[in-house]
C-alpha cells in the first residue's frame, strides 16, 4: 500500500486521482489550506512557507496537482502573478521539505503543462523540445525548476506537462458541452492549430502509472498518442452529439472575450507522449473519434 500525499485534491483531476487511489487500496493524505476536518487532512500554509512535518512521515509518494485556473478570468497584471505564485510557491516549499527528510525513497509529481513549449507551429514536440517564449511557458518553466531541491537530493521527480483534458465532469470539454449541443460550437481561429488532447480516464490511468508503477523520471507529456488539429477535435466532439461543427470563432473575437488566454487556444502544440510510450504505458483511448463517442455518444 502506498501512502500518497496529494496537493490540489479539491480539483477537476484531483478530486477524481484522490477517489482512484482510495479505490486501489491505498492511503491518501490530502494537502489543505483550512484547518483539517478529517483524520485524512493536514493543513498547510503554502504562501506563508508553512508545511507541517508529520505530512511526510510514512508517506511514499507525493503529487502536487495545486494552481490557480488560467482560463477562467481575464489575464491582468495581478491575475498573472497569481497564476505564477499559485504554482510556483506550492512546488517550492514540497521540494524543499521533501529535500530536507533527506530521504532518497520519495517521490514527486509535479503538475506542469503542454504550455510549457509555447506556440510551435508544425514542429513535433517530444520532452526534449525546447521551452518556448509565451507566458505560460515561462510559468511552467518556473514551475518546473522549483522542483529542482527534491530532484538535487535525490528524490525521483516527474513532472506532468499536461495536455488539453476531456471529459463532461470538468475542464474544457464541460465548458464547450453547452454549444456542441447546439450546433455552435466550429474551430477556433483557423482551426490548423495542433491541440494535444487526452482523456480524464487516460490522465488518471497515467498518473496512476507514473506514481505507483514506474520508476521514470523528468518531463513526461501526458497527452494521447495521436495529436490532433483544433478544427478535428471539434469535429469529432460535435459528430458525437449528432451535430455540425462548422462555425469558426474569429480569433479575434476570442482575444475580446478571453484577453491573453486566446493565444494560448489559438497556439499550435503537436505534443506527443514518448516518454510514456517508452515507459510502456497503453492508453485506453488513443483515437480521437473513439474518444469522443465514449464521452458525447447519445
Amino acid at each position: 500500500m502506498a501512502v500518497v500525499v496529494i496537493a490540489g485534491s479539491s480539483g477537476f483531476l484531483g478530486t477524481a486521482l484522490t477517489e482512484r487511489l482510495h479505490a486501489n487500496g491505498h492511503q491518501v493524505r490530502r494537502l489543505v489550506r483550512r484547518p483539517a476536518t478529517e483524520p485524512s487532512e493536514i493543513s498547510w500554509e503554502p504562501a506563508a512557507g508553512r508545511f507541517p512535518d508529520e505530512a511526510l512521515t510514512g508517506a511514499t509518494h507525493v503529487i502536487n496537482l495545486a494552481g490557480a485556473g488560467v482560463a477562467d478570468r481575464r489575464w491582468t497584471s495581478a491575475r498573472r502573478q497569481t497564476i505564477l505564485t499559485s504554482r510556483v510557491a506550492p512546488t517550492t516549499l514540497l521540494a524543499t521539505s521533501i529535500a530536507a527528510t533527506g530521504r532518497t525513497d520519495l517521490t514527486l509529481v509535479n503538475a506542469s503543462a503542454v504550455g510549457y513549449y509555447g506556440d510551435r507551429g508544425e514542429d513535433v514536440l517530444d520532452e526534449s523540445a525546447a521551452p518556448g517564449a509565451s507566458f505560460l511557458a515561462r510559468v511552467c518553466r518556473a514551475w518546473e525548476a522549483a522542483t529542482e531541491p527534491a530532484a538535487e537530493a535525490g528524490a525521483r521527480v516527474v513532472n506532468l506537462r499536461t495536455g488539453i483534458v476531456l471529459d463532461t465532469g470538468g475542464g474544457a470539454l464541460a465548458q464547450m458541452l453547452p454549444l456542441l449541443r447546439f450546433g455552435l460550437a466550429g474551430p477556433l481561429g483557423n482551426g490548423r492549430q495542433w491541440w494535444p488532447w487526452i482523456t480524464r480516464a487516460d490522465v488518471l490511468s497515467a498518473i496512476q502509472h507514473v506514481l505507483l508503477e514506474s520508476v521514470i523520471s523528468g518531463p513526461v507529456n501526458l497527452c494521447a498518442p495521436n495529436p490532433a488539429r483544433n478544427r478535428d477535435v471539434m469535429a469529432s466532439l460535435a459528430r458525437a452529439v449528432g451535430k455540425p461543427a462548422v462555425l469558426p470563432v474569429p480569433g479575434t473575437a476570442l482575444h475580446m472575450a478571453l484577453g491573453g488566454f486566446a493565444a494560448e487556444l489559438l497556439g499550435s502544440q503537436r505534443v506527443v507522449p514518448d516518454a510514456l510510450l517508452e515507459d510502456g504505458f497503453g492508453f485506453t483511448w488513443p483515437d480521437l473519434d473513439q474518444a469522443a463517442q465514449h464521452l458525447l455518444g447519445e
